[in-house]
Formats: C-alpha cells, structure tokens, sequence
C-alpha cells in the first residue's frame, strides 16, 4: 500500500470479569483484568494534506459514520484542531463481536498513531479521555499495560503478570453485549475483589466471569467450546463472548492443544488461534505521560 504505514492493534481477553453492581444511570460496575495479546488487526494510516478523513475500503455491515477508527480520526482532528487529515485501511483479523475487543482496539491505535503521525504530542490521558467517548474499552489499549480495571472500565492501574499464551476458540455467532447485560438472571452483585487478592491467587477458581452463564444459556456454542477447552485446564469467557480461552504457560502443550481444536462444534464453526500475553502494547510510546 503505497505512501500508507502500517500499525498493529492487538487483542486482549478479560482473565475474568465481576458485576459488582450497577449505577442509576443503567452502567455496570466492574472488575476485571485486561491482558494484551500479540494477536491484532493492522491499521494502515496515510497522512493527507487536504484535512479528509477517508476509508479506503467498505467494511460489510459497518458504515464508515459507524466505522470507530473514522470516527477516532474525526474526533482527534476536532480536539486538536489539525489541519491534517488521513486515509485509513484495516487489515482485520479479530473476530468482530467476540469479546477481545477488536473494535476498540482498532480505534485506539488510530488515536495513538494519528498523535505521532500529526505531530500532536498530546498526552497519553488526553487520549483515554477522547477514547472513553467512543467506547469502554479503548481506554485500556491506550493506557497500554495489562491492567485492573474498576468502575465501568475506565479506572486503570497496571498490574504485572506472568508470562503465559493463550488458546482461543470463538464460535462464529454473534453475542450481543447489550442483551447480555440486560438479562434478568445476571448476577450483578459479586463481592469486590482485590488487586493483591488477585496477584495472590492469579487465574484461580475464585476468580470468574459473570457473563459466562447468561452467554452459555442462550449460546450452546460458547457452553460447547468451554466443555472442550476445560478438559485441559481452567477455561473462561472473554468480556462479553462469544470467545473462549485458557491460559496455558507451556507453549508447546498450548500448541498440542491447539492442534487438538475442533473447526466446528455444535453446528458453529470455530475460528482458533494461539496468541503470546505482551507486556506493554506495541504503540506505548506513541503517547506521552
């Protein structure tokens, strides 16, 4: 793609996920771990000097007013107020829909290579806040470190965690968020957890995602893929669904494992991969403290 430079937007899965209730205005209280993938989607970017932000290609069932990484480059030129504009293309690889943020992802490389590429310099808070506009989830791929998460996503703290890799199933169905969170069987009252709870105790069975049997019930395929995947170790939902994973710290049995994998399970077919936990996301230093 000539002119364009090329951007990674790594996936991330939630190691667990309480309700640990809800705000009068409908918003969930949360908490959860976010763990960064070296899966993603590629954001290529090329800077143009007549101001137009312009998709360069459609995307099926996503206008381009829809479209979150146009609208990060529309709401950065408006808060900066830069002549520039850009032409953005998306490699994606992500499954849309499957809880590992893809999505939100997408929209904060934008904003965090739209700040290098304009020569903004604007400072990584900046960009969280104007990230927490377009959705809950893109301020944790701008923080950019694995991270605890508190209120409705948005109140961040690194936290270190220890090598490992990940297997991922995601049934090709679409789970939708808003249902999910309506449900009348969720539970929305999880007693609070701790950091150093968590860093004692890491994945264990006290640890958990409220989501997964609300999801399992109306999705058979996401019940049927944490069956398959828990007959080698502790197997959870990511976010909201529809994709599963299991933290594994051998890559070689991961990958047995993996090899193992059904392409389809209870009629749906399965979209697997093997992604490596990061430390940092690729773009950190786009943004300045």
């Amino acid at each position: 793609m000539d002119g364009f430079q090329s951007f990674p937007a790594p996936a991330k899965v939630n190691l667990f996920l309480h309700i640990i209730g809800q705000r009068a205005d409908g918003y969930h209280l949360l908490q959860t771990v976010f763990r960064l993938l070296d899966f993603d989607d590629t954001i290529h970017l090329k800077v143009r000097a007549d101001g137009i932000i312009n998709r360069t290609q459609d995307i099926k069932g996503v206008s381009a007013e829809q479209d979150l990484c146009v609208r990060a480059a529309k709401l950065l030129k408006q808060h900066s107020k830069t002549e520039l504009g850009v032409d953005i293309a998306v490699d994606k690889r992500i499954p849309m829909g499957g809880g590992l943020g893809g999505g939100s992802s997408d929209a904060a490389t934008v904003l965090l290579a739209l700040n290098k590429l304009w020569n903004l310099n604007l400072p990584r808070q900046t960009l969280i806040d104007l990230g927490l506009t377009l959705g809950a989830d893109v301020p944790v791929f701008i923080f950019g470190q694995n991270a605890w998460a508190e209120g409705i996503g948005e109140q961040l703290q690194a936290v270190k965690l220890k090598p490992a890799w990940y297997i991922i199933m995601t049934p090709q169905v679409h789970v939708s968020t808003v249902e999910v969170f309506s449900a009348k069987e969720l539970t929305r009252n999880t007693i609070p957890t701790t950091i150093a709870a968590f860093s004692r105790v890491g994945a264990s069975n006290n640890l958990h995602n409220d989501l997964e049997p609300v999801v399992s019930q109306q999705y058979p395929a996401v019940a049927a893929c944490l069956e398959w995947l828990s007959q080698f170790t502790k197997a959870r939902m990511s976010g909201s669904g529809a994709s599963v994973f299991a933290e594994i710290e051998n890559k070689a049995l991961a990958e047995d494992i993996l090899a193992k994998m059904p392409h389809e399970i209870a009629g749906v077919p399965v979209f697997r991969c093997l992604a490596r936990g990061l430390d940092k996301h690729p773009l950190y230093e786009y943004a300045s403290e």
